[in-house]
């Protein structure tokens, strides 16, 4: 087992060595060194970066845009700097979730950890099982407002994504350097799949529904050996449909779990561990015994990230009070819908991981959609995950050596502050280029490893130009939802 860690490891180490490139602009020419492909993909991010918002335009729309000259050299100090998207409260179409992959790109984080399936709602297509999406793809409204009560607001939703989607959804990512990292959230949060069918929950003779509210349900899978085998069978689509390394299996906020629920747990991961995948896991899976070495995302505390290592379980660090972007950002009056802790930008940026070591995977950063209801407030939480990039939560811009720093810019006024009304991310690049390139250079292909030249226009001053439900139905119980 130590050699196999110590594999694992050096494999991770190699893996961010990939990531790295030097970007060296000159007045004839830019020249990308690289030791992978993924090290293409932010060398050219970079370059857009550094040619203006113009260069993340859908068309260009002018000509002989200049560039600093110098040197850019970089390297990510963690592999893992990933965003969780929550798609299962709230759907997002495809076209929406691909739009999030650009960004996540455009920021340089590696990981997108899709949490597609919840109390609210089942969003991957199970074709063995089709009314997980059938059934548990649809709730016929939404509560209205923080605190659970009679107010809904009327509005039924329904989405999923087929094989295919999700198939085009990981590609999309993998041409941008990006992991999907999918989730199926057991052995609770699951009021979608026992509306879907009965007799995986506690009570098979009941009518259940799809829970309309945000709460944490006490509704929990019954762990016998027919559930097992079902979700066994929906672990084995998922590692079907995606080839990361991980896949989520939940494992939070489980009120009035047994040791039954424990090893149903255990079974799951053991599951993964049998196709080669390694399950990730929330902190609250620390209270299992015997479990399998698993990957566990820290969100109570850095402390559980900690406890987490000392098991021997790689670790992402995820910590609520720190980087759930899904929080208000400021006390003002005008925050529509008072979330969590507050935290502002600034917050987020001076957060500097407490776990360091082999152990430590990564950051991430989450966007949970219980009061996301639209894509464009989703989209606007992505300028505070960039900082994640560094390993801590932070991600400065790009500096060229023998470039003067830009003038520092002026704070907003306080009303603009405390308000935080942060702006939509400027568009990324069209589709046609998987590479995320800033525009009509042409990638002159060298062997892996090695430098490759982008050849472009000399601009002006000498510098290279960068181009351009049912009556009566049961309901899920809950308890409060989080503070």
């Amino acid at each position: 087992m130590p050699v196999a860690g110590a594999g694992h490891r050096a494999a991770r180490a190699g893996a961010a060595r990939a990531e790295g490139y030097r970007l060296t602009i000159t007045p004839t020419g830019v020249t990308l060194c690289v030791a992978g492909t993924a090290g293409e993909v932010y060398g050219r991010q970079t370059l857009r970066q550094l040619a203006g918002q113009d260069a993340f335009r859908a068309a260009p729309i002018r000509a002989g845009q200049r560039l600093p000259c110098g040197v850019v050299e970089d390297n990510p100090r963690l592999g893992w700097r990933g965003c969780l998207l929550d798609v299962a409260r709230h759907f997002r179409t495809k076209a929406e979730v691909l739009r999030f992959v650009d960004l996540l790109a455009a920021h340089k984080l590696n990981v997108l950890n899709l949490h597609l399936t919840d109390d609210q709602g089942w969003r991957l297509e199970v074709p063995r099982f089709p009314k997980l999406t059938s059934v548990g793809g649809w709730r016929r409204s939404s509560m209205a407002g923080r605190h659970d009560g009679p107010e809904r607001d009327g509005r039924p939703h329904f989405g999923f994504y087929s094989t295919d989607d999700l198939r085009e959804i990981v590609a999309y990512a993998a041409a941008r350097a990006d992991t999907v990292v999918p989730e199926i959230d057991v052995p609770g949060h699951v009021c979608a799949a026992i509306a879907a069918y009965p007799e995986l929950g506690p009570d098979p003779s009941a009518e259940w529904e799809v829970s309309t509210s945000w709460g944490i349900s006490t509704s929990l899978l019954d762990p016998s050996e027919s559930t097992v085998d079902f979700f066994r069978a929906v672990f084995h689509h998922v590692v079907d449909v995606f080839p990361s390394p991980v896949i989520g299996l939940g494992g939070e906020e489980v009120t009035g779990a047994t040791e039954a629920h424990g090893r149903f747990v255990r079974e799951m991961a053991a599951h993964l561990a049998s196709r080669g995948r390694r399950a990730l896991g929330w902190d609250e899976v620390l209270d299992i015994e015997g479990l399998p070495p698993m990957v566990i995302s820290a969100w109570q505390s850095e402390a559980r990230g900690s406890l987490a290592a000392s098991l021997g379980h790689d670790v992402v660090l995820c910590p609520e009070d720190r980087v759930y972007l899904d929080h208000r950002q400021s006390d003002h009056p005008d925050e529509p819908i008072p979330v969590g802790y507050l935290r502002t930008l600034e917050d987020v940026h001076a957060h500097e991981p407490a776990l360091a070591g082999p152990r430590l995977r990564g950051v991430q950063a989450q966007v949970w959609s219980e009061h996301l209801d639209t894509a464009a407030r989703g989209l606007r939480r992505l300028p505070a995950a960039q900082r994640i990039r560094r390993g801590r939560l932070e991600h400065r811009p790009a500096r060229l050596r023998g470039v003067p720093a830009p003038p520092a810019r002026a704070p907003p006024p306080a009303a603009r502050r405390a308000r935080c009304r942060i702006p939509a991310p400027p568009r990324a690049a069209p589709a046609a280029d998987p590479a995320g390139g800033a525009g009509p250079a042409e990638l002159i292909r060298t062997p892996r490893g090695g430098c490759r030249k982008l050849s472009g226009e000399t601009g002006r001053a000498g510098c290279g130009a960068a181009p351009a439900s049912r009556p009566g139905a049961r309901r899920c119980p809950t308890t409060s939802p989080r503070p």
